[in-house]
């Protein structure tokens, strides 16, 4: 049930306290939710504490390492912005001097909040959604920078043209909007109400990560049956043919571009998911119990989400180590729960990415002979083939002696599970909806091993694509 307020408040459970990594603070008992967190008293900033930090070598140490990390996942797109001037300042000793002060005085004004906040609490809420989200985010537009050009550093040909094609991707509006329409539906599927007695929170993750596969889908095979079929049709490609660039360079090297753009937009599509699925647990809390308010602690009731809660133990003790034990602590260790539910989530993304690329890479290949509508109406057969040949298989061994109509369809099922991928094998419900805890570990082998066989698929789809574009007319 979506309505209502958790039967017991925050201040029966006050006065619980725990001790971590050098400090020691009241929360609101040991499985605290950030809304009861926020019913709690004594929250306000003590200016008597702002000048704690000068006599704290340690906590100043911390903040100047939370903003270097920070400046180092800013150098790529700083550096994207202004290039000349960026290795002009490189190379100069007062430039770098700057860059320096300008780190160090940060990492005071770092020190500083943490000194003047005091509410350790309050300041793993601020590492986890501000700190762990905004280093989150530059990680992902340093992938965007440099994913390209270090495919065109490997290959230089090919990538120059994956890197036009990335390019041009990433400039469509079309990119864009799939993108925010993507995004407005992640988190109007917080608010939904699912009627699932107790399972809300699964059916809008399995819909979150439906949403993080699709879209990337629906860009792909549009902009691969546009753009590669335009360059056909309209006799650009013989320009590009003209160029020491081959057909074979031409082709693999499109699809990589457009597989890029499709997975940036997946990386900022789980940026989204990151929060919209923490604040269903907060939005409904009657049905969706907290996670213990100390990452290492032992759940003592059902954990709503156990493949996060398992990252933790991995995921926030890297965090820790980075800064010395004390008031900073809490800061980086919000900013491991953050990349905790990243990581976890991640491997969700991964798993439903090899829809994606073994979808573009037929219609990659379609697009060498076939019109932009033909090539979509095939895409799309494809996928609803590819999700249903199991589902029939199954059915109709189960449905034995029930005559020639259902051994016919048991036929047709198995000749296009064996010629057809099975995209089912790249859903995430088996692993979301389950009575038993999925180790995430044992889950991102079987992420691994799914993903080898969407390459394996990808490469015979990209070779009969060659095998059409070879004899070609271009002319």
């Amino acid at each position: 049930m979506r309505s209502g307020r958790r039967a017991t408040g925050g201040s029966a459970a006050a006065g619980a306290l725990f001790s971590r990594g050098g400090f020691v603070h009241r929360t609101a008992g040991p499985r605290a939710s950030y809304r009861e967190y926020l019913s709690l008293p004594n929250r306000t900033p003590s200016p008597a504490r702002m000048f704690n930090w000068l006599s704290d070598p340690k906590l100043l140490l911390a903040g100047v390492v939370l903003a270097t990390l920070q400046f180092v996942a800013a150098l790529p797109w700083l550096a994207a912005i202004d290039p000349k001037g960026f290795k002009s300042a490189a190379k100069s000793p007062t430039a770098l001097g700057y860059a320096v002060g300008g780190v160090l005085l940060a990492g005071a004004g770092v020190a500083w909040f943490i000194s003047y906040r005091g509410d350790p609490v309050g300041l793993q809420v601020l590492g986890r959604y501000l700190y762990g989200s905004l280093l989150h985010f530059q990680l992902i537009i340093d992938l965007f920078l440099l994913m390209p050009l270090a495919l065109t550093a490997v290959w230089s040909k090919g990538g120059a043209v994956a890197y036009a094609a990335f390019r041009e991707c990433c400039r469509q509006p079309m990119f864009w909007l799939i993108a925010g329409g993507a995004t407005a539906l992640i988190w109007l599927s917080v608010a939904i109400p699912y009627f699932t007695f107790g399972d809300d929170y699964k059916m809008m993750k399995q819909i979150g990560f439906d949403l993080v596969m699709l879209a990337p889908v629906l860009f792909g095979v549009l902009a691969a049956s546009t753009s590669i079929s335009e360059q056909i049709e309209g006799r650009t490609a013989v320009t590009l043919m003209s160029k020491p660039v081959n057909r074979r360079q031409f082709l693999i090297g499109k699809y990589l571009g457009i597989l890029m753009a499709c997975f940036v937009m997946a990386l900022l599509l789980t940026w989204v998911l990151t929060p919209a699925l923490r604040s269903m647990r907060e939005f409904d809390p009657i049905n969706n119990t907290a996670d213990p308010a100390d990452p290492y602690g032992i759940p003592t009731d059902k954990v709503v989400d156990p493949m996060t809660l398992e990252a933790q133990r991995t995921v926030v003790p890297i965090f820790e180590k980075l800064v010395p034990a004390g008031a900073a602590r809490p800061v980086a260790q919000g900013a491991g729960l953050w990349f905790s539910d990243a990581v976890a989530h991640s491997l969700g993304t991964l798993l439903g990415f090899g829809q994606v690329t073994i979808l573009v890479a037929i219609a990659s290949a379609l697009a060498t002979r076939l019109s932009f509508v033909v090539n979509v109406v095939i895409c799309l057969m494809v996928y609803f083939l590819g999700h249903l040949a199991p589902v029939i298989v199954l059915a109709t061994q189960q449905a034995q002696g029930g005559g020639v109509g259902v051994g016919l369809v048991g036929f047709l099922g198995q000749l296009f599970n064996v010629l057809l991928p099975s995209l089912e094998s790249f859903n995430m419900s088996r692993a979301i909806i389950r009575e038993s805890p999925l180790p995430l570990w044992e889950f991102a082998g079987y992420v691994v091993t799914v993903f080898g066989y969407s390459l394996i698929y990808t490469n015979i789809a990209l070779l009969i694509g060659l095998v059409l574009f070879e004899d070609r007319d271009l002319a």
